[in-house]
């Protein structure tokens, strides 16, 4: 079968900074990966280029055998890849509802934007409850769910969940978690760029762990958790 998700011996960076030194990974489908690290070590650049966001300057991208090194992110879209993004990415002088149907209509047109609605308001009620207020004046945990909901909707092959519980009180993780573990239920695939060890390592099927910009080890979670935390922590805060 056909790996969802295959970057072969990227390298990557902005500008004259040097981001990852030759990463290769995959993911299968349906299966759930979580790339975990200290703070600054890469994580967000390999969700970036596995999405699109960001060009590698060596090696390939493949998204379900299709080369994509270098396309456009709507090119990603298209073919099946959904990225949630580190921090909140909602319009915050649009109301959760214009949020939603601004994503919607890009997404499935002006057809689909009713049935998308309904659906993200029953996987999401606490923005059922808010949707003609401000997205700028939500909280932060009501901004992921919104930045989430924008995307999820329409089951995507691939979800890269990047720092989505950054910031956030545990019961609103708790509730991201159960959305990603419905999603992972109904078949897609997760890599799950995440500083909460304990979620990150109950939900996946596989653990990468990177430093400096190199994956360094793999392995299932249940040998994952010791050499994991010890490793982040010996070189700084989980992130």
């Amino acid at each position: 079968m056909t790996d969802v998700l295959t970057l072969d011996g990227v390298s990557a960076g902005y500008g004259p900074f040097h981001a990852l030194f030759d990463v290769s990974l995959a993911v299968a489908p349906g299966e759930a990966v979580a790339l975990l690290g200290a703070n600054g070590v890469g994580k967000t650049t390999v969700a970036r280029v596995a999405s699109g966001l960001v060009a590698p300057e060596r090696g390939q991208v493949r998204v379900e055998g299709a080369d994509l090194t270098g396309a456009a992110p709507h090119r990603f879209v298209r073919a099946g890849v959904a990225h949630a993004t580190e921090g909140r990415s909602v319009f915050a002088s649009l109301n959760v509802e214009e949020n939603l149907r601004l994503s919607f209509r890009r997404a499935l047109g002006a057809r689909g934007v009713a049935g998308a609605l309904d659906q993200a308001f029953e996987q999401f009620p606490a923005l059922a409850r808010r949707r003609a207020q401000l997205a700028g004046d939500l909280s932060g945990g009501e901004q992921r769910m919104l930045s989430m909901a924008r995307v999820l909707v329409e089951a995507p092959k691939l979800l890269i969940a990047d720092e989505l519980s950054l910031g956030l009180a545990p019961i609103i993780v708790d509730e991201i978690y159960a959305q990603l573990e419905r999603l992972r239920a109904e078949g897609t695939a997760l890599l799950i760029v995440e500083q909460h060890v304990s979620h990150a390592l109950a939900l996946c099927d596989r653990v990468l762990l990177l430093e400096h910009g190199t994956i360094i080890w793999e392995g299932p979670p249940a040998d994952a958790a010791d050499r994991v935390v010890a490793r982040i922590f010996e070189h700084g805060e989980a992130g």
